[in-house]
């Protein structure tokens, strides 16, 4: 496997009636080159119908050897580099088209749930080293996100088989906690940025992930 050249880093735009999305504020501070390898940015709608295609075309137009989504974890207290994608679709708020799925299958003839084919151990790994709080997340939830995921895998396994993809969640902003109960989690915007590109760079460094316990127990 090569290293990766050309890496995909999508953001959402903002939902639920925020006016910013901690994703897309950080994705589009990163350098253009991390690691060797090019970057293109992308903001992409927090709708259901129109995430998947987004990223496809962007896909069809610069052929990426990787793609990172990143969208907004409202509640998590860390950045989390999540492993499984599950084929389901079910919104607990209405997504920006106003489409509030439930029950809902993301691909009628797709496999249940897809890994991320990221090295997701190796980037949870390098953003600790940056002494930033970083954990593998086995749920990236149903909503707009756990979609892109699946639709990026999904994509790559029908029609780009070397191609790789994965999805990391981070919390709000600083700023966006200031209107929510005392203790929500939130982060500096530097932080989410340096916690990216460290993510990043293990993408582009580290094709194979390292052989370690990250597992969570219950």
């Amino acid at each position: 496997m090569t290293l990766c050249r050309k890496i995909l880093v999508t953001g959402f735009s903002p939902f639920g009636g925020e006016q910013i999305n901690p994703a897309w504020e950080a994705v589009k501070r990163l350098p253009d080159r991390i690691a060797g390898a090019e970057l293109v940015k992308l903001e992409i709608p927090t709708s259901f119908s129109r995430c998947g295609p987004a990223v496809e075309a962007a896909v069809e137009a610069h052929r990426p050897d990787a793609i990172l989504c990143v969208g907004q974890a409202g509640g998590r207290a860390c950045i989390s580099v999540e492993r499984v994608t599950i084929n389901l679709a079910e919104a607990r708020i209405p997504d920006n088209d106003g489409d509030q799925p439930v029950d809902e299958p993301i691909q009628a003839d797709g496999p249940d749930a897809y890994f991320s084919t990221l090295p997701v151990k190796a980037m949870a790994q390098n953003v600790r080293a940056r002494g930033i709080p970083c954990q593998i997340s086995y749920s990236a939830g149903t909503f707009v996100c756990n979609c892109v995921m699946y639709q990026a895998l999904h994509l790559a396994a029908r029609r780009y088989p070397t191609l790789r993809a994965g999805f990391i969640h981070v919390p709000y902003l600083h700023e966006q906690a200031v209107d929510k109960p005392a203790g929500t989690p939130s982060m500096e915007l530097p932080t989410l940025v340096q916690a990216l590109e460290s993510a990043v760079e293990a993408i582009a460094n580290d094709p194979a992930d390292i052989h370690e316990s990250m597992g969570i127990v219950c």
